[in-house]
């Protein structure tokens, strides 16, 4: 990794955090959201805990994990939305006259989206635990499953950039969103345990990686962590990560090409 290329990439960072600075609201409304999400659910599925089979005593405490990664799915999901914006303003094409990296182009937007991310994550926690959440992995459960959150939220900032770069059209990228976030969210164990959804349910969210990413929350923070799975769901993440990282910047070259 060149000085040149980490120097671009931390510019092009800095021109994003610059324009969300400038609209708070965006960040105000990431915040909000997550605090809603906890409040409604934790309380209209609170009873589910009392459920024979729940697994957990405190439906809150099961919750947060769920909500925390939910946050950075629907987060990450709408990422491309910043590329569709430069694409329609002309910003896009004038920045690939130059000769900066195509890949520090996607790095630098998503590490900007994992910097909000994290801050989101923070929120959820705290709010969490002032709502009665328990965490009993202490810091080093938290920090690993923030870890986990931005693994997840990495894979799909870069899946909703490489949507973005292809579509290239912000109707096309809110659709595609909405199909993949919605089954992802109520196909994985983060509102509900695999014991109390149906066999098949069970079955695909085994391979959903927000099952892994909440499985890593909820063991780090757990009384008992279980090293296996926070190492083995991470590997899973990190390898999905990898991949869609790549075909985004994949997605920057052809659209380069197109034009």
């Amino acid at each position: 990794m060149s000085t040149t290329w980490i120097t671009e990439t931390s510019q092009v960072t800095r021109r994003w955090t610059t324009d969300g600075i400038r609209q708070p609201w965006g960040l105000g409304v990431a915040i909000i959201q997550p605090v809603i999400w906890l409040l409604l659910f934790g309380n209209v599925f609170s009873s589910v805990a009392t459920v024979p089979g729940f697994g957990a005593d405190d439906y809150m405490t099961f919750l947060v994990p769920g909500i925390l990664m939910m946050t950075v799915l629907y987060s990450g999901a709408w990422a491309g939305t910043g590329f569709i914006d430069d694409i329609t303003s002309g910003v896009m094409d004038r920045m690939l006259t130059s000769p900066v990296h195509r890949s520090s182009l996607v790095a630098g937007q998503l590490v900007q989206q994992l910097g909000l991310c994290f801050v989101q994550g923070l929120c959820v926690l705290g709010i969490g635990w002032l709502a009665g959440a328990s965490y009993d992995g202490g810091i080093l459960g938290m920090l690993v499953a923030l870890g986990a959150s931005l693994l997840l939220a990495a894979a799909f900032c870069s899946l909703s950039s490489a949507v973005a770069l292809l579509a290239r059209d912000q109707t096309a990228l809110i659709g595609i969103s909405t199909i993949i976030v919605l089954p992802a969210t109520f196909l994985s164990t983060a509102l509900m345990p695999a014991s109390l959804v149906p066999s098949w349910v069970e079955t695909v969210s085994q391979y959903n990686p927000l099952t892994w990413a909440v499985e890593i929350a909820r063991t780090a923070m757990s009384p008992s962590v279980d090293w296996s799975v926070v190492a083995t769901r991470s590997l899973w993440l990190t390898a999905l990560a990898a991949v869609v990282a790549w075909w985004s910047v994949r997605a920057m070259r052809t659209y380069q090409r197109s034009l």
